[in-house]
């Protein structure tokens, strides 16, 4: 144990390996910060379940985080998820920052690198012990850990600085830090290492309009009017190379949700077909604005998927689950809601989420593809419709009984309001009324003193997506051996979106300083690094929540723009970086010659993949907190919008909006 008794430090233990003492290297790099290097060097094999540092802050902390929950002393955070892994506390004056020092990480380490905080305690952990995944998806430390012989070695930067100011935004100056350590240099040397993008944006619509067509192209009439787009979902088994009968791993159906949106997507292929001359590329995007429009309005609110009947059918010895035709078509909305938890779509709440994305994509499909008056009706109805449910405070309910149109009492003061807010911005901005304007920013306000202040970050995915834990007894309330909620990045980026529409609206400075807080904090959610122990790149892709494992989600395919957009503003190259990073890293997952080693674990996991699949690609690496050279942490499904779609969109939308401007002031070509 060593003592410190300084401002920032009270104690520091390590543990003995073994019988060996650690020998500790101490190396102060600047007054802020300082390198630690653990090693023992062991003459034989130790079986110790075990290896940590704890230090202990010379304050009682205010404010804590970490990547991750350990809600228990059973639990750890394991290097699955250290995507920029820190334990960071403060008082309000003093704040300290454990990062692991990832240049000593190795691949084939038996013994993996694991952090922990414990709030009550009082500490910051650092160890390494073999670990499993527990809950979806939480990690817990595991028995059986070996120590080879030789030289074993572990360390951390530790990062104290004294400043008020950093209570309102603890995270820039860590994220600066591993930029400047780690980051930027991935970045100028190409990472994450993808081909040309135009290539993987042919390669989509290439895999959705033919080669997968059959699949993933739904065309059909809906009440006279001729309407289409992507499938939701398609798996492996519908692939032309699979060899036996395919089976639908959900309900058929379309989907303008806010993953899920096919309104969105349409815009990357009408952009596309315009620039390439394919008309019939407009044609398909057009069809797919016609369906957002046939969703029938209900006093101002409107259902967001459609679907078909589906059934069981036996083929050959084998129950293969099939749709029964658009015939038997009919509207609901998502099943990733508290009423029906992964239930039916029909008579499923109506999602004011949902409907505030889907309205605003309508809103800026009017403003930037063509001046189509019935979107702009229809937004207007809406909105109208969504301001007569605000509450006192300036929420807007997060789920509307299906029946009686009634909010259901679950999330309706939640971060999601923050999508309304960007709604009811560009629709001032489109079509000017006070109301609008006055309704976004008390709604704004209402956020940023109930969510931001405290990290409030609980949406629908928080609880209601995969990852089911604590959905019962922690919405609403923080894990107490950490001082923190259960958070999901999504909350994040529509409120850093929505202050930056504020911003823009109002020209106050201080709607872009909360922004930017909110966007650092979701940064600490992306990949700064290049971990050796993972089989694809993952550096600049994002994760997604405190509880969860996936790496390269197609989220970083809508963070991208919002990230160039605040650097640009800001006069931050960092912010560009990030921004173009998360656009790479939104392809990376794609099954295609130029991507090497994704295409070599897909072939691991799925060996009848070939030239027709190229273009396939699943929404996440890693999902269930594991993933190696073998094919482990590749998925089995494409989701066109939330997918390869939805990246070939923001690539298209991001050459529109900010192509001349990178490839002038950044010398960026995208």
């Amino acid at each position: 144990m060593i003592n410190y008794n300084n401002r920032f430090i009270r104690r520091m233990v390590i543990d003995r390996l073994g019988q060996a003492e650690p020998a500790i290297a101490q190396e102060k790099l600047d007054e802020q910060l300082t390198r630690y290097t653990i090693s023992c060097t062991l003459d034989e094999e130790v079986k110790q379940d075990d290896w940590q540092i704890r230090l202990t802050p010379a304050f009682e902390p205010l404010f804590h985080w970490a990547p991750h929950l350990t809600p228990t002393d059973r639990h750890v955070i394991d290097q699955h998820v250290f995507r920029a892994p820190a334990l960071i506390v403060h008082d309000g004056e003093r704040m300290v920052a454990m990062i692991p020092d990832l240049d000593l990480m190795t691949a084939d380490a038996e013994a993996r690198w694991y952090m922990d905080l414990d709030a009550g305690r009082n500490t910051l952990t650092l160890g390494m012990s073999r670990s499993r995944v527990a809950e979806h998806v939480l990690f817990e430390k595991a028995d059986g850990t070996k120590f080879p012989r030789g030289v074993v070695k572990f360390g951390f930067y530790l990062l104290t600085i004294e400043d008020e100011a950093l209570a309102a935004n603890p995270w820039r100056p860590v994220l600066a830090f591993m930029w400047s350590r780690w980051g930027e240099a991935k970045f100028r040397e190409g990472a994450p290492h993808v081909g040309p993008l135009d290539g993987y944006v042919r390669h989509t619509y290439d895999w959705a309009f033919r080669h997968w067509e059959t699949a993933v192209w739904q065309e059909f009439e809906w009440q006279g009017t001729r309407v289409g787009a992507p499938v939701f979902i398609v798996n492996v088994t519908q692939s032309p190379n699979y060899g036996c009968e395919s089976s639908e791993r959900e309900m058929r159906s379309i989907w303008n949700q806010a993953w899920f949106s096919s309104l969105r997507s349409a815009f990357g292929f009408y952009r596309y077909g315009l620039e390439n001359g394919d008309a019939d590329l407009v044609r398909r995007a057009l069809l797919t604005k016609e369906l957002a429009l046939a969703a029938p309005q209900r006093e101002g609110f409107f259902p967001t998927v459609i679907a078909t009947e589906m059934e069981q059918v036996e083929i050959n010895g084998q129950t293969v689950n099939r749709s029964r035709g658009w015939d038997t078509a009919f509207w609901g909305n998502s099943n990733r809601n508290p009423a029906n938890y992964w239930g039916s779509i029909r008579e499923a709440p109506y999602h004011m989420l949902d409907m505030s994305w889907t309205a605003l994509l309508m809103l800026r499909w009017f403003e930037e593809l063509e001046r189509d008056s019935r979107l702009l009706d229809y937004a207007i109805a809406y909105a109208d419709a969504l301001l007569a449910l605000q509450d006192e405070r300036g929420f807007f309910p997060a789920w509307l009984d299906w029946h009686t149109l009634t909010p259901l009492g679950l999330l309706d003061d939640s971060p999601e309001t923050s999508q309304s807010v960007t709604f009811l911005l560009k629709l001032h901005e489109l079509s000017p009324s006070e109301k609008y304007l006055k309704a976004a920013l008390r709604a704004i306000h209402a956020v940023q003193t109930h969510i931001v202040s405290i990290g409030r970050w609980e949406d629908f995915e928080t609880y209601w997506s995969c990852n089911a834990y604590g959905q019962k007894e922690l919405v609403g309330r923080k894990v107490l051996r950490n001082n923190l909620y259960k958070q999901c990045n999504f909350s994040m980026f529509w409120t850093a979106e929505a202050l930056y529409g504020c911003y823009k609206a109002t020209g106050e400075r201080d709607y872009l300083d909360a922004g930017r807080r909110c966007l650092d904090e979701m940064l600490m959610t992306q990949a700064t690094w290049q971990p050796p122990y993972m089989a694809v790149d993952v550096f600049g892709g994002f994760g997604v929540m405190n509880a969860d494992g996936e790496w390269n989600d197609a989220r970083q395919s809508l963070f991208a723009e919002l990230l160039l957009q605040y650097g640009m503003e800001l006069g931050h190259d960092e912010y560009v970086e990030r921004g173009i990073a998360a656009l790479r890293a939104s392809f990376v997952m794609m099954y295609c010659p130029e991507n090497a080693k994704t295409r070599m674990q897909w072939e691991k996991a799925h060996p009848f993949f070939g030239e027709q699949d190229y273009g396939f690609m699943m929404e996440n690496y890693g999902h269930e907190g594991e993933a190696d050279g073998e094919g482990a942490g590749i998925g089995v499904f494409t989701i066109f919008s939330w997918g390869n779609g939805a990246a070939a969109e923001a690539y298209m939308r991001i050459k529109a909006h900010h192509g001349e401007t990178l490839r002038e002031r950044y010398g960026y070509r995208i």
